[in-house]
Protein backbone atom coordinates (compact mmCIF):
# COMPACT_ATOMS: atom_id res chain seq x y z
CA UNK A 1 0.00 0.00 0.00
CA UNK A 2 2.72 2.59 0.77
CA UNK A 3 4.41 2.18 -2.71
CA UNK A 4 1.10 2.43 -4.20
CA UNK A 5 0.98 5.84 -2.15
CA UNK A 6 4.01 7.28 -3.48
CA UNK A 7 3.65 6.44 -6.92
CA UNK A 8 3.16 9.27 -9.21
CA UNK A 9 -0.39 9.09 -11.53
CA UNK A 10 0.33 6.90 -14.39
CA UNK A 11 3.37 5.42 -13.61
CA UNK A 12 1.95 2.04 -12.15
CA UNK A 13 2.74 -1.40 -13.75
CA UNK A 14 -0.27 -3.28 -13.90
CA UNK A 15 0.99 -6.90 -13.92
CA UNK A 16 -2.40 -8.52 -15.41
CA UNK A 17 -2.12 -6.31 -18.00
CA UNK A 18 1.63 -7.69 -18.84
CA UNK A 19 0.32 -10.97 -18.64
CA UNK A 20 -2.36 -10.28 -20.93
CA UNK A 21 -0.30 -8.49 -23.38
CA UNK A 22 2.30 -11.06 -23.59
CA UNK A 23 -0.22 -13.76 -24.12
CA UNK A 24 -1.44 -12.10 -26.86
CA UNK A 25 2.05 -11.97 -28.27
CA UNK A 26 2.21 -15.84 -27.94
CA UNK A 27 -1.09 -16.31 -29.78
CA UNK A 28 -0.09 -14.26 -32.48
CA UNK A 29 3.67 -15.61 -33.30
CA UNK A 30 0.90 -18.57 -32.85
CA UNK A 31 -1.15 -17.84 -35.64
CA UNK A 32 1.79 -16.48 -37.84
CA UNK A 33 4.23 -19.83 -36.90
CA UNK A 34 0.30 -21.41 -38.52
CA UNK A 35 0.74 -19.45 -41.61
CA UNK A 36 4.46 -20.28 -42.44
CA UNK A 37 3.92 -23.82 -42.36
CA UNK A 38 0.54 -23.91 -44.24
CA UNK A 39 2.44 -21.45 -46.81
CA UNK A 40 5.55 -24.29 -47.23
CA UNK A 41 2.89 -27.20 -47.11
CA UNK A 42 1.01 -25.65 -50.04
CA UNK A 43 4.57 -25.03 -52.04
CA UNK A 44 5.85 -28.39 -51.64
CA UNK A 45 2.97 -30.01 -52.40
CA UNK A 46 -0.37 -31.91 -51.04
CA UNK A 47 0.82 -33.50 -47.44
CA UNK A 48 -1.38 -36.98 -46.16
CA UNK A 49 -3.55 -36.17 -43.47
CA UNK A 50 -3.21 -31.87 -43.45
CA UNK A 51 -5.73 -30.30 -45.83
CA UNK A 52 -6.69 -26.80 -45.10
CA UNK A 53 -9.11 -27.79 -43.06
CA UNK A 54 -6.43 -28.68 -40.11
CA UNK A 55 -5.05 -25.79 -40.45
CA UNK A 56 -8.30 -23.76 -40.12
CA UNK A 57 -8.77 -25.31 -36.63
CA UNK A 58 -5.63 -25.00 -35.39
CA UNK A 59 -6.46 -21.15 -35.83
CA UNK A 60 -9.84 -20.62 -34.72
CA UNK A 61 -8.35 -23.04 -31.63
CA UNK A 62 -5.46 -20.77 -31.11
CA UNK A 63 -8.21 -17.81 -31.14
CA UNK A 64 -10.03 -19.75 -28.80
CA UNK A 65 -7.22 -20.41 -26.37
CA UNK A 66 -6.59 -16.25 -26.57
CA UNK A 67 -9.91 -15.51 -25.94
CA UNK A 68 -10.01 -17.71 -23.07
CA UNK A 69 -6.31 -16.33 -21.36
CA UNK A 70 -8.35 -13.07 -21.04
CA UNK A 71 -11.16 -14.21 -19.21
CA UNK A 72 -9.19 -15.88 -16.93
CA UNK A 73 -7.40 -12.86 -16.55
CA UNK A 74 -9.46 -10.33 -15.75
CA UNK A 75 -11.55 -11.33 -12.57
CA UNK A 76 -7.58 -12.02 -11.64
CA UNK A 77 -6.28 -8.76 -11.87
CA UNK A 78 -6.82 -7.16 -8.44
CA UNK A 79 -5.25 -10.15 -7.09
CA UNK A 80 -2.19 -9.76 -9.50
CA UNK A 81 -1.75 -5.98 -8.42
CA UNK A 82 0.24 -3.50 -9.23
CA UNK A 83 3.66 -1.99 -8.73
CA UNK A 84 6.57 0.42 -10.19
CA UNK A 85 8.02 -0.58 -13.18
CA UNK A 86 11.69 -1.33 -12.54
CA UNK A 87 14.94 -0.60 -14.94
CA UNK A 88 14.65 -3.93 -16.34
CA UNK A 89 11.37 -4.76 -17.64
CA UNK A 90 11.90 -1.08 -18.88
CA UNK A 91 15.09 -1.81 -21.12
CA UNK A 92 13.03 -5.43 -22.27
CA UNK A 93 10.18 -3.03 -23.25
CA UNK A 94 12.61 -0.77 -25.40
CA UNK A 95 14.25 -4.04 -26.81
CA UNK A 96 10.57 -5.54 -27.52
CA UNK A 97 9.23 -2.48 -29.01
CA UNK A 98 12.17 -1.56 -31.28
CA UNK A 99 11.62 -4.93 -33.36
CA UNK A 100 7.38 -5.23 -32.90
CA UNK A 101 6.62 -1.61 -31.91
CA UNK A 102 4.68 -0.65 -34.96
CA UNK A 103 2.62 -3.43 -34.18
CA UNK A 104 2.73 -3.52 -30.70
CA UNK A 105 1.10 0.24 -31.36
CA UNK A 106 -1.32 -0.82 -34.38
CA UNK A 107 -2.87 -3.61 -31.79
CA UNK A 108 -2.94 -0.98 -28.78
CA UNK A 109 -0.65 -3.26 -26.80
CA UNK A 110 0.05 -1.79 -23.36
CA UNK A 111 3.36 -2.84 -23.84
CA UNK A 112 3.65 -0.18 -26.57
CA UNK A 113 5.97 2.71 -25.35
CA UNK A 114 4.21 6.25 -25.28
CA UNK A 115 6.83 8.91 -25.99
CA UNK A 116 7.23 10.81 -22.79
CA UNK A 117 10.07 12.14 -20.91
CA UNK A 118 12.35 12.26 -17.98
CA UNK A 119 11.87 13.39 -15.98
CA UNK A 120 7.93 14.70 -17.10
CA UNK A 121 7.13 17.94 -18.18
CA UNK A 122 6.08 19.07 -14.78
CA UNK A 123 9.28 18.74 -13.07
CA UNK A 124 11.15 20.63 -15.52
CA UNK A 125 13.03 23.96 -14.05
CA UNK A 126 12.29 26.80 -16.70
CA UNK A 127 15.32 28.77 -17.84
CA UNK A 128 18.15 28.53 -19.23
CA UNK A 129 19.27 25.73 -21.95
CA UNK A 130 17.12 22.62 -22.39
CA UNK A 131 19.38 19.57 -23.41
CA UNK A 132 17.17 17.11 -25.43
CA UNK A 133 18.86 13.40 -25.22
CA UNK A 134 17.34 11.19 -27.76
CA UNK A 135 18.33 7.24 -27.39
CA UNK A 136 18.46 4.78 -30.58
CA UNK A 137 16.76 1.87 -31.69
CA UNK A 138 15.37 -0.80 -29.33
CA UNK A 139 16.97 1.26 -26.43
CA UNK A 140 15.54 3.72 -24.08
CA UNK A 141 16.53 6.25 -22.15
CA UNK A 142 18.17 4.73 -18.95
CA UNK A 143 20.91 3.21 -21.91
CA UNK A 144 22.52 7.15 -21.93
CA UNK A 145 24.43 6.08 -18.50
CA UNK A 146 26.73 3.42 -19.87
CA UNK A 147 30.16 2.95 -17.52
CA UNK A 148 28.95 5.20 -14.76
CA UNK A 149 28.85 7.82 -17.03
CA UNK A 150 26.14 10.14 -18.71
CA UNK A 151 26.80 12.86 -21.26
CA UNK A 152 23.41 14.44 -20.68
CA UNK A 153 24.48 14.57 -16.71
CA UNK A 154 27.86 15.40 -17.32
CA UNK A 155 27.06 18.89 -19.89
CA UNK A 156 24.28 19.56 -16.87
CA UNK A 157 26.84 19.76 -14.38
CA UNK A 158 29.37 21.41 -16.29
CA UNK A 159 27.39 24.05 -18.41
CA UNK A 160 24.50 24.27 -15.80
CA UNK A 161 21.74 23.61 -18.61
CA UNK A 162 18.72 21.50 -17.86
CA UNK A 163 18.71 17.49 -19.30
CA UNK A 164 15.84 16.10 -20.55
CA UNK A 165 15.51 12.01 -22.16
CA UNK A 166 13.16 11.32 -24.70
CA UNK A 167 11.76 7.87 -24.11
CA UNK A 168 10.10 6.50 -26.98
CA UNK A 169 9.13 3.54 -29.52
CA UNK A 170 11.59 2.80 -31.72
CA UNK A 171 9.69 0.15 -33.69
CA UNK A 172 7.67 2.80 -35.04
CA UNK A 173 8.14 4.72 -38.51
CA UNK A 174 11.28 7.68 -37.84
CA UNK A 175 8.89 10.41 -39.45
CA UNK A 176 5.88 9.45 -36.92
CA UNK A 177 8.35 9.60 -33.93
CA UNK A 178 9.72 12.67 -35.43
CA UNK A 179 6.13 14.30 -35.63
CA UNK A 180 5.16 13.83 -31.66
CA UNK A 181 8.84 14.69 -30.95
CA UNK A 182 8.21 18.11 -32.20
CA UNK A 183 4.56 18.41 -30.37
CA UNK A 184 6.26 17.75 -27.27
CA UNK A 185 9.13 19.59 -27.32
CA UNK A 186 6.90 22.43 -28.53
CA UNK A 187 5.38 22.34 -25.04
CA UNK A 188 8.81 21.05 -23.28
CA UNK A 189 10.66 24.15 -24.29
CA UNK A 190 8.14 26.92 -23.56
CA UNK A 191 10.35 28.30 -20.69
CA UNK A 192 13.62 28.05 -22.17
CA UNK A 193 15.69 30.37 -23.98
CA UNK A 194 17.61 27.38 -25.80
CA UNK A 195 17.29 24.41 -27.03
CA UNK A 196 20.11 21.46 -27.67
CA UNK A 197 19.63 18.39 -28.90
CA UNK A 198 22.00 15.24 -28.35
CA UNK A 199 21.15 12.17 -29.95
CA UNK A 200 22.69 8.51 -30.70
CA UNK A 201 21.98 6.34 -33.70
CA UNK A 202 18.42 6.00 -35.07
CA UNK A 203 17.75 8.69 -32.26
CA UNK A 204 20.02 11.06 -35.16
CA UNK A 205 17.24 10.22 -37.49
CA UNK A 206 14.25 11.07 -35.16
CA UNK A 207 15.78 13.97 -34.25
CA UNK A 208 16.34 15.61 -37.72
CA UNK A 209 12.60 14.52 -38.36
CA UNK A 210 11.29 16.34 -35.70
CA UNK A 211 13.19 19.52 -36.89
CA UNK A 212 11.85 18.93 -40.35
CA UNK A 213 8.27 18.83 -38.37
CA UNK A 214 8.81 21.68 -36.86
CA UNK A 215 9.65 23.49 -39.54
CA UNK A 216 6.86 22.31 -41.64
CA UNK A 217 4.61 23.27 -38.76
CA UNK A 218 6.07 26.75 -37.61
CA UNK A 219 7.05 25.49 -33.97
CA UNK A 220 8.33 28.02 -31.85
CA UNK A 221 10.83 26.22 -30.30
CA UNK A 222 12.91 25.45 -33.87
CA UNK A 223 14.24 29.12 -33.55
CA UNK A 224 15.40 28.39 -30.10
CA UNK A 225 17.63 25.59 -31.34
CA UNK A 226 21.03 26.30 -31.16
CA UNK A 227 23.32 23.25 -31.82
CA UNK A 228 22.40 19.22 -33.18
CA UNK A 229 25.10 16.52 -31.70
CA UNK A 230 24.64 13.35 -33.41
CA UNK A 231 26.37 10.10 -32.74
CA UNK A 232 26.89 7.50 -34.71
CA UNK A 233 23.73 7.76 -36.84
CA UNK A 234 22.82 6.09 -39.99
CA UNK A 235 22.40 9.05 -42.34
CA UNK A 236 23.01 6.99 -45.27
CA UNK A 237 21.93 3.54 -43.78
CA UNK A 238 23.12 0.50 -42.03
CA UNK A 239 24.31 -2.38 -43.72
CA UNK A 240 22.30 -4.86 -41.67
CA UNK A 241 19.09 -3.84 -42.12
CA UNK A 242 20.59 -4.11 -46.49
CA UNK A 243 21.58 -7.43 -45.53
CA UNK A 244 18.34 -8.44 -44.11
CA UNK A 245 15.86 -7.30 -47.02
CA UNK A 246 18.34 -8.68 -49.25
CA UNK A 247 17.90 -12.36 -47.35
CA UNK A 248 14.29 -12.06 -47.22
CA UNK A 249 14.60 -11.10 -51.12
CA UNK A 250 16.49 -14.23 -51.40
CA UNK A 251 13.90 -15.99 -49.46
CA UNK A 252 11.61 -15.14 -52.65
CA UNK A 253 12.96 -17.01 -55.14
CA UNK A 254 12.13 -20.21 -54.94
CA UNK A 255 8.56 -21.00 -54.14
CA UNK A 256 9.71 -23.38 -51.52
CA UNK A 257 11.47 -20.64 -49.04
CA UNK A 258 9.39 -18.04 -50.15
CA UNK A 259 6.38 -18.72 -47.11
CA UNK A 260 9.98 -18.13 -45.24
CA UNK A 261 9.68 -14.28 -46.53
CA UNK A 262 7.68 -13.43 -43.74
CA UNK A 263 10.02 -14.12 -40.83
CA UNK A 264 12.11 -11.06 -42.43
CA UNK A 265 9.19 -8.86 -42.23
CA UNK A 266 8.60 -9.46 -38.43
CA UNK A 267 11.14 -6.65 -38.43
CA UNK A 268 9.66 -3.03 -37.64
CA UNK A 269 8.74 -0.34 -39.42
CA UNK A 270 11.42 1.67 -37.34
CA UNK A 271 14.24 -0.71 -38.55
CA UNK A 272 13.63 -1.05 -41.63
CA UNK A 273 13.40 2.68 -41.73
CA UNK A 274 17.59 2.47 -41.24
CA UNK A 275 17.81 0.57 -43.86
CA UNK A 276 18.96 3.64 -46.45
CA UNK A 277 18.38 6.30 -43.29
CA UNK A 278 14.80 7.59 -43.76
CA UNK A 279 14.07 10.84 -42.43
CA UNK A 280 10.67 12.41 -44.20
CA UNK A 281 7.30 10.09 -43.99
CA UNK A 282 7.69 9.66 -48.01
CA UNK A 283 11.03 7.63 -47.92
CA UNK A 284 8.47 5.26 -45.34
CA UNK A 285 5.44 5.32 -47.10
CA UNK A 286 6.64 3.02 -49.81
CA UNK A 287 6.58 -0.81 -49.52
CA UNK A 288 9.38 -0.99 -46.85
CA UNK A 289 9.83 -4.73 -47.73
CA UNK A 290 10.64 -4.52 -51.45
CA UNK A 291 13.83 -4.92 -53.04
CA UNK A 292 15.03 -1.67 -54.68
CA UNK A 293 17.64 1.37 -54.41
CA UNK A 294 17.34 4.10 -52.08
CA UNK A 295 14.71 6.40 -53.35
CA UNK A 296 15.19 8.73 -50.45
CA UNK A 297 13.61 12.58 -50.78
CA UNK A 298 17.37 15.02 -49.60
CA UNK A 299 16.72 16.27 -46.38
CA UNK A 300 19.62 18.54 -45.51
CA UNK A 301 20.57 20.06 -42.01
CA UNK A 302 18.65 22.42 -40.95
CA UNK A 303 19.91 26.02 -41.63
CA UNK A 304 20.69 28.15 -38.72
CA UNK A 305 22.55 25.25 -36.56
CA UNK A 306 25.17 23.89 -35.19
CA UNK A 307 25.24 20.34 -36.43
CA UNK A 308 28.00 17.77 -35.21
CA UNK A 309 28.36 14.26 -36.27
CA UNK A 310 30.62 11.64 -34.05
CA UNK A 311 31.43 8.57 -35.89
CA UNK A 312 33.40 5.59 -34.37
CA UNK A 313 35.48 3.12 -35.94
CA UNK A 314 36.78 -0.77 -34.57
CA UNK A 315 40.16 0.08 -36.40
CA UNK A 316 42.63 0.70 -33.49
CA UNK A 317 44.07 3.70 -35.99
CA UNK A 318 43.07 5.46 -38.98
CA UNK A 319 46.09 4.98 -40.92
CA UNK A 320 46.01 3.99 -44.41
CA UNK A 321 42.54 5.52 -45.20
CA UNK A 322 41.03 2.62 -44.36
CA UNK A 323 37.93 3.39 -41.23
CA UNK A 324 35.14 0.60 -41.71
CA UNK A 325 32.55 1.42 -39.12
CA UNK A 326 31.26 1.02 -35.19
CA UNK A 327 29.67 -2.72 -35.83
CA UNK A 328 26.61 -1.47 -36.85
CA UNK A 329 27.00 2.01 -38.86
CA UNK A 330 29.88 3.09 -41.27
CA UNK A 331 31.73 5.93 -40.86
CA UNK A 332 30.59 7.48 -44.07
CA UNK A 333 27.14 7.30 -42.87
CA UNK A 334 27.34 8.38 -39.53
CA UNK A 335 29.54 12.07 -40.94
CA UNK A 336 26.62 12.15 -43.74
CA UNK A 337 29.00 11.19 -47.03
CA UNK A 338 27.51 10.79 -49.92
CA UNK A 339 28.62 10.65 -53.09
CA UNK A 340 24.98 12.87 -54.58
CA UNK A 341 25.89 16.06 -53.16
CA UNK A 342 22.18 16.80 -52.77
CA UNK A 343 22.32 13.72 -50.08
CA UNK A 344 25.40 14.98 -48.39
CA UNK A 345 25.28 16.54 -44.79
CA UNK A 346 27.45 19.21 -44.02
CA UNK A 347 28.16 19.10 -40.59
CA UNK A 348 29.97 22.11 -38.88
CA UNK A 349 32.53 19.77 -37.22
CA UNK A 350 33.17 15.72 -37.50
CA UNK A 351 34.93 13.65 -35.60
CA UNK A 352 35.86 9.90 -35.60
CA UNK A 353 36.68 8.10 -32.51
CA UNK A 354 38.93 4.65 -33.54
CA UNK A 355 39.22 1.44 -31.56
CA UNK A 356 35.44 2.37 -30.22
CA UNK A 357 31.95 0.34 -31.05
CA UNK A 358 28.60 1.92 -31.38
CA UNK A 359 27.66 1.94 -27.48
CA UNK A 360 30.89 2.97 -26.84
CA UNK A 361 29.99 6.18 -28.01
CA UNK A 362 27.53 6.50 -25.22
CA UNK A 363 30.52 6.39 -22.51
CA UNK A 364 33.95 7.04 -24.15
CA UNK A 365 35.93 10.24 -22.36
CA UNK A 366 36.88 11.17 -25.68
CA UNK A 367 33.50 11.40 -27.43
CA UNK A 368 32.56 13.73 -23.96
CA UNK A 369 35.44 15.72 -24.60
CA UNK A 370 34.74 16.82 -27.99
CA UNK A 371 31.08 17.04 -27.55
CA UNK A 372 31.82 19.59 -24.68
CA UNK A 373 34.56 21.39 -26.33
CA UNK A 374 31.96 21.42 -29.41
CA UNK A 375 29.24 23.04 -27.16
CA UNK A 376 31.31 25.37 -25.38
CA UNK A 377 30.63 29.22 -25.99
CA UNK A 378 33.34 29.78 -28.71
CA UNK A 379 34.64 26.27 -28.90
CA UNK A 380 33.11 24.99 -32.00
CA UNK A 381 35.66 26.64 -34.60
CA UNK A 382 38.57 25.63 -32.54
CA UNK A 383 37.08 21.81 -32.44
CA UNK A 384 36.63 21.92 -36.16
CA UNK A 385 40.15 22.90 -36.90
CA UNK A 386 41.34 20.54 -34.58
CA UNK A 387 39.51 17.61 -35.90
CA UNK A 388 40.21 17.62 -39.33
CA UNK A 389 43.84 18.56 -38.81
CA UNK A 390 44.25 15.16 -37.12
CA UNK A 391 42.65 13.27 -40.00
Amino acid sequence: MTQRKRALPGTLRRHAEDLRAGARLVVDATLGVVDIVEGMHTAIGAVPGITPLVYQVIRRVTGLVGAGIDTLIAPLAPLLGESNPGPQRQVVLAALNGVLGDRLEATHSPLAIAMSLRPPLEQLRPGGTLLVLVHGSCMCDLHWTRNGHDHGGALAQELGWTPVYVRYNSGRHVSANGKDLAALLERASAGFSDVVVLAHSMGGLVARASIRAADDAGLAWRQKLRALVLLGTPHHGAPLERAGNLFETLLGVSKYSAPLRALGQIRSAGVTDLRFGNVVEADGARDRFAPGTDRRTPTPLPEGVRCYAVAATTAAALDGGARGGDGLVPVGSALGEHPEAAFTLRFSGKHIVPGATHLDLLSSPEVYRVIRDWLLPGGDLRQFAQTFSEQ
